[in-house]
């Protein structure tokens, strides 16, 4: 070496430009797809463009290789644009729309995704499958006509019955007695798109049939692969549940192969709110754990490492088969594939690069996929890690891992950078001052083994602290929530999660070949699981998990993309400049929890909208001024089971989209459940200053809802016909029930409380389930006249008695049913009622969520 030579350092950071074409190539093909989904034009246009770019970067490729290379990104722009549009109609069959009315239809066909059994409504049982059709009527009544192989249709079918129902799988071939109908939306701004789901999934009709009318017919039908997919997945869950305790078995069922059928809903709130839900989940994470698990393990048993990385690949793409979670595990295969493949070219620091790899191979195979909150929140995840975590710790714990490098080696010191010979001198004077307590070889190993132990949570602890703050628009944007206490939680959940997922897969494993064998690792695997389940209730029941944000602005979600890239940016840059991008990026996640959207309402007018929340009833009023009263907050009807839970996952999107973060007041006009169910999710997540409430009756519902709002803080007030009061700027006032009313053993729709609201000349009347006796004892002390109603039960004949519609002589009647509904709402008799009165009727069935704008002088309405 020279006299005046730095000397060589194999652990010092340089922070060199990095190429990473792959990225770029793959940036350049999204923005493609996304300008070909909002910016449609004729696909000859973006062939011709296409072509002519990647004509002229050959033509440039020698003599302008920075312009060749920017052409070839242009090139990729335009085929993505056109590669969207023509893949962004998948190719449906829905001739079988046709039969979708709701009546009874004569099918046969065969199962192609297996559900269990699951409780259903009034104590019945519950099979959920998906079912290639093999053959319709051609015509109501016909005979079975059978279709060809290309133009079949798959269903999303319920079956229900009493117990004990027969569980039908892979390829049985059934037929059945079914009535079909076409997926339908939450009519409301936020909604989930659920049509558009099960699209991406091949189905375009649901249906429901009794357990009674199925037959299983001979023969089986399907892929002979997925067949024995379907086989191997349903043995493996068999060996999950008669190795581990049932609640054990549940959480593994959903962590380890993806089968979250019996996951009840407040255990995932638990796993959302405290920033773990991809933990229940199949996820990324998962994969990456096991694919670790394996390759250490391949290597401990001496194979090499190109043997060891094919095999764990290998194992990877068995994973992700049986699994049967679809997009999301085959995303963090290919992704573990580049980047274990990538290691054996020796190209360990392209890891953006790798990344750019994975999310074009992926596009290309489905470009809708980058519209997903999954795929976008995993490359996400990936990006910040490799583009800020990495490097930030490279230029930090790395030079400790640095000065324990080769510990035993008297002379390694000097080739470190001082700073970091420095350190590994205190560190060695450390276990010199321990040595003649505990001896020279335990007082060494003890200090290097405490140092890197400290090192791991520092990485774990920086990692899982930016993936948060990187995380916060995306978990704002989709999921309205700010995880506060995500860091904490993952401090628990990431190393227990390591060692669960690979202690329960050879559990799993080793009960094959004998039971005894898998007691070892599955004692392992439950202590793991049992510390997760315990970090998650812990964190996820603190108030602070529990932060609830509306849909951020436009600006404040520039702003945050804008912080994010100057993080990425700056990291490799001077300490300063490192510093300012970080701050950047952290001080975005504060303010997009400390300042949420302002609410888009109107101010100096009344505003009511109808909610479209199916077959219940929910309804916003703004004030003049701003505050907010929402009145009822839907649910399912009475005894019914529902997935859904109404406040959750109807009301409270439609607040968020419109930047309501909190509501002034909430109201329930009586007891039954397609009014109150929902009600717990909006106390919880918008911390109302009072809850209203008229008669209670016996009912564990509204106990329980009144027991809520008690915890909550929320002031329980109640209200009697005669009350009346202003709020911001708008007259209330109660027009029924009586506070002398008689409290029957049950709700009714006798206990509605009917409310009217006033803003200058113009009024608005809401009538809850108020059936015919309500509307008498209003009509006998009160003159309801009102230029908007909201038309009493759901348009029942039990009410809008012709008496009540001539005293309201209203101009414009809501009414909120359900599409289809079983009980044939709103009647015709009703609807003929409010036409003779001169009502324009408007129904959220038919346009989902209608908006009425009380000007004082005129009523108006739009439709979101």
């Amino acid at each position: 070496m020279e006299p005046n030579s730095a000397p060589y350092n194999p652990f010092a950071w340089r922070f060199k430009p990095l190429r990473q074409p792959m990225l770029w190539a793959a940036a350049a093909f999204s923005a493609g797809i996304v300008t070909g989904r909002y910016a449609w034009r004729p696909d000859l246009w973006w062939l011709a463009a296409a072509i002519l770019f990647l004509l002229f970067a050959t033509y440039l490729r020698r003599a302008r290789v920075r312009a060749g290379v920017a052409l070839v990104y242009a090139g990729l722009f335009f085929t993505g644009a056109l590669y969207f549009q023509a893949c962004m109609h998948p190719h449906l069959d829905t001739a079988i729309l046709a039969f979708a009315s709701g009546e009874p239809v004569s099918l046969i066909g065969h199962v192609v995704r297996e559900g269990r059994v699951q409780p259903g409504s009034f104590g019945s049982l519950r099979q959920a499958l998906d079912l290639e059709v093999e053959s319709l009527p051609q015509e109501p009544g016909s005979s079975l006509a059978i279709l060809s192989t290309s133009s079949r249709a798959v269903i999303r079918l319920s079956l229900y019955g009493p117990a004990p129902m027969t569980v039908f799988r892979y390829g049985d071939r059934l037929q059945l007695v079914a009535r079909l109908r076409p997926p339908r939306d939450f009519g409301n701004p936020g909604a989930f798109d659920y049509a558009g789901y099960l699209e991406d999934k091949g189905i375009v009709v649901l249906g429901s049939a009794k357990a009674s009318s199925v037959a299983l017919l001979p023969g089986h039908a399907g892929a002979r692969i997925d067949f024995w997919r379907a086989r191997a997945h349903a043995s493996v869950v068999e060996k999950v549940h008669q190795i581990f305790p049932e609640r054990q078995a549940m959480l593994l069922d959903a962590m380890l192969i993806g089968d979250d059928a019996f996951i009840d809903r407040d255990t995932r709130t638990d796993f959302q709110r405290s920033g773990t839900y991809h933990a229940l989940v199949v996820s990324g994470m998962n994969v990456s754990i096991l694919a670790f698990a394996v390759f250490w393990m391949l290597r401990r048993l001496r194979c090499g490492d190109l043997s060891a990385t094919l095999l764990t690949i290998v194992f990877c793409c068995c994973y992700a088969f049986l699994a049967q979670v679809g997009a999301p595990v085959w995303r963090a295969t290919l992704m573990n594939a580049i980047y274990h493949t990538t290691r054996l070219l020796y190209r360990n620091r392209s890891m953006t690069n790798a990344l750019g790899a994975a999310a074009l191979g992926i596009l290309v195979f489905d470009p809708r996929q980058l519209f997903t909150a999954s795929f976008q929140m995993t490359f996400l995840c990936v990006w910040i890690v490799a583009a800020i975590a990495l490097p930030l710790l490279q230029r930090s714990s790395q030079r400790v891992r640095g000065a324990l490098a080769f510990w035993d080696v008297a002379d390694y010191g000097h080739s470190l950078h001082p700073r970091t010979a420095q350190l590994r001198l205190d560190l060695q004077s450390i276990a010199l001052a321990l040595s003649p307590f505990l001896g020279t070889w335990i007082a060494r190993r003890l200090v290097r083994g405490v140092t890197r132990f400290a090192v791991a949570v520092f990485d774990l602890l920086v990692v899982a602290t930016l993936l948060q703050a990187g995380l916060a628009l995306p978990m704002a944007y989709y999921f309205h929530r700010a995880i506060a206490l995500a860091v904490p939680a993952n401090l628990a959940v990431v190393p227990l999660l390591g060692i669960m997922m690979p202690a329960a897969a050879l559990a799993i494993t080793l009960s094959y070949l004998s039971p005894t064998l898998a007691h070892l690792p599955a004692g392992a695997a439950g202590l793991a699981l049992q510390g997760i389940s315990g970090a998650v209730r812990d964190v996820g029941a603190r108030p602070l998990a529990d932060l609830r944000i509306p849909t951020p602005s436009n600006l404040m979600t520039a702003l945050a993309i804008i912080a994010l890239l100057a993080a990425m940016l700056l990291i490799r840059r001077r300490p300063m400049l490192s510093a300012l991008g970080l701050s950047a990026l952290f001080a975005a996640s504060i303010a997009l929890m400390l300042f949420p959207a302002s609410p888009v309402t109107r101010r100096g007018v009344l505003e009511m909208t109808s909610i479209d929340v199916g077959q219940g009833d929910a309804t916003l009023l703004v004030m003049p001024a701003g505050q907010t009263l929402l009145v009822d907050a839907g649910g399912p009807i009475g005894g019914q089971a529902s997935q859904l839970d109404f406040g959750e996952d109807v009301v409270s999107p439609y607040l968020w989209s419109r930047g309501i973060s909190h509501l002034d007041a909430v109201a329930i006009t009586h007891g039954h459940t397609d009014h109150i169910g929902g009600m717990k999710a909006v106390l919880a997540n918008f911390r109302p200053r009072e809850l209203w409430v008229g008669l209670l009756p016996p009912s564990e519902e509204l106990d329980s809802l009144i027991r809520e709002a008690n915890s909550l803080g929320v002031s329980v007030v109640r209200h009697w016909s005669g009350d009346a009061w202003e709020m911001g700027g708008a007259n209330l006032e109660v027009l029924y029930p009586p506070s002398d009313s008689p409290v029957g053993p049950a709700p009714s729709n006798s206990d509605s409380m009917v409310l009217r609201v006033r803003y200058g000349h113009t009024a608005a009347l809401l009538e809850g389930d108020a059936d015919a006796f309500v509307e008498s004892q209003v009509l006998r002390r009160y003159h309801p006249d009102a230029g908007l109603l909201k038309v009493a039960h759901h348009g029942s004949a039990t009410s809008s008695i012709q008496p009540m519609l001539d005293a309201v002589n209203p101009h414009f009647a809501v009414i909120s049913a359900g599409f289809r509904n079983p009980f044939g709402l709103p009647r015709t008799d009703v609807l003929d009622r409010l036409s003779r009165s001169g009502a324009r009727v408007y129904r959220t069935d038919l346009s989902g969520a209608i908006t009425f704008i009380l000007d004082g002088e005129s009523i108006s309405y739009w439709i979101p």
